[in-house]
């Protein structure tokens, strides 16, 4: 076997292994996501000061919630809780 052969089988074999290894790895989780059920909606999403933010709407009375991750206090933070009308308001 010459050394032309043995590169080409390496090199092939190697193609092998990486499509294998992209093809098991788990897809990532991403923000963004909506779960609805039980009178609720809940949805992940950028804010507009940076990080994440979980937004909590109730179906029944018509108000959301909106949370922010303090990584200082490694804490969960209530930001505002208003009625969803607020949240179409246009500015004239």
């Amino acid at each position: 076997m010459d050394s032309k052969t043995f590169g080409i089988g390496i090199l092939s074999l190697t193609a092998l292994v990486l499509v294998v290894a992209n093809c098991l790895i788990p897809p990532k989780a991403g923000a963004e996501i909506s779960i609805t059920g039980q009178g609720y909606s809940v949805v992940t999403a950028k804010v507009q000061n940076g990080g994440d933010g979980v937004y909590i709407l109730d179906n029944r009375t018509g108000r959301f919630a909106v949370f922010t991750y303090d990584p200082a206090t490694r804490r969960l933070e209530p930001r505002t809780v208003r009625p969803l009308a607020d949240a179409f308001v246009t500015q004239r």
